[in-house]
């Protein structure tokens, strides 16, 4: 069985590194980890959390904030907050839309959007559209971005958000006379309703808007913009060579059945999944009748997960006797993985 050092061996020549799993296994731990061993190797390396919980900044043993911040030769760090992210995405939605429409609708385009703040899946369009852009920015600065995120819901809504956009400029533009002229160009952000999931992540068209009003013309370069993106993105995710999701879990029965599902729901969509980071297993140390009780429970796990994962490269991180407090603790932990 591998061991967290020889992961990091594996990851050397990836650029996009996304850690997710059930809360409460160690993800962020075990991703702080990572960027410390990958700074290390003299790769400069961003570690993102997306986790409203915030606990990067307890990771690292530092204030880690919604700004890009030096953690450690090597290593900055940034911490995107969910709910700051939507309120600062609907705002900028409200200034692009107003440069658009009429004065007279600007409180009813304000009020939808405003509304829609609270509507689900908003934080994560918000979440998602924040993602995408540190990927396409940060792959030109760092060697390395380190998510710390739950892939599984991020990357399907990832397939869902050009449907949604094109939803809300519909309803946006539907007392305008103006919006018959965008409907032939929108309807391929939204293909059978939704229910297409490949397709809206397919190449957008080419759009003949020479003959569109400006106002129209600058609506379809908007959404068109953003779809790109997303598109840039979606590739990313799908290289192989570059980019590599990593599935945090313990030995035990609910992490493993939420692993089992989110990793063929990646797979299905042809995701590169390069393998399981087993945390905290007990080290053969440890003595007592009740250790060896918990021991033999393990044991029948982590049979389980060679099983059910086989065809995924699998690494073990025992489980350590104290906490792991900020960098140092970070590398004690890759230090005592080694053993």
């Amino acid at each position: 069985m591998s061991s967290i050092n020889q992961l990091v061996d594996n990851l050397e020549n990836k650029q996009l590194i996304l850690v997710g799993g059930k809360g409460g296994v160690g993800k962020t731990t075990l991703s702080s980890t990572l960027a410390v061993a990958l700074a290390e190797q003299n790769k400069r390396v961003l570690i993102i959390s997306t986790d409203p919980a915030h606990s990067l900044g307890d990771a690292l043993g530092c204030s880690v904030g919604n700004k890009i911040q030096s953690i450690h030769r090597n290593l900055d760090a940034l911490e995107i907050d969910p709910d700051a992210e939507v309120n600062t995405h609907i705002a900028k939605i409200i200034a692009q839309t107003k440069q658009f429409v009429h004065p007279e609708m600007y409180a009813e385009v304000e009020r939808q959007l405003r509304s829609s703040a609270q509507s689900p899946g908003a934080q994560e369009a918000a979440l998602l559209e924040r993602i995408c852009r540190e990927i396409d920015q940060g792959l030109d600065t760092y060697d390395v971005l380190i998510f710390d995120t739950a892939p599984t819901g991020h990357t399907l809504r990832l397939l869902s958000l050009p449907e949604a956009m094109a939803a809300w400029t519909q309803g946006m533009l539907k007392h305008d006379k103006k919006s018959q002229e965008l409907a032939g160009v929108l309807a391929h952000l939204a293909p059978k309703s939704g229910k297409d999931i490949d397709n809206p992540m397919a190449e957008p068209m080419n759009l003949a808007t020479a003959e569109m009003s400006e106002r129209s013309k600058g609506i379809t370069e908007t959404l068109l913009n953003r779809q790109r993106l997303f598109q840039r993105t979606r590739r990313i995710l799908k290289d192989t060579n570059s980019t590599a999701l990593l599935f945090v879990l313990t030995p035990e029965k609910l992490p493993i059945l939420e692993t089992e599902r989110a990793i063929k729901s990646l797979l299905a969509e042809k995701l590169p999944v390069a393998g399981l980071l087993i945390n905290r297993v007990l080290p053969e140390s440890a003595d007592g009748h009740f250790l060896a009780q918990r021991r033999e429970v393990e044991r029948q796990r982590l049979a389980e997960i060679d099983q059910i994962f086989k065809k995924l490269p699998r690494y073990r991180v025992p489980l350590q006797a104290t906490d792991i407090e900020g960098v140092a603790g970070l590398r004690d932990l890759l230090a005592r993985s080694a053993l």
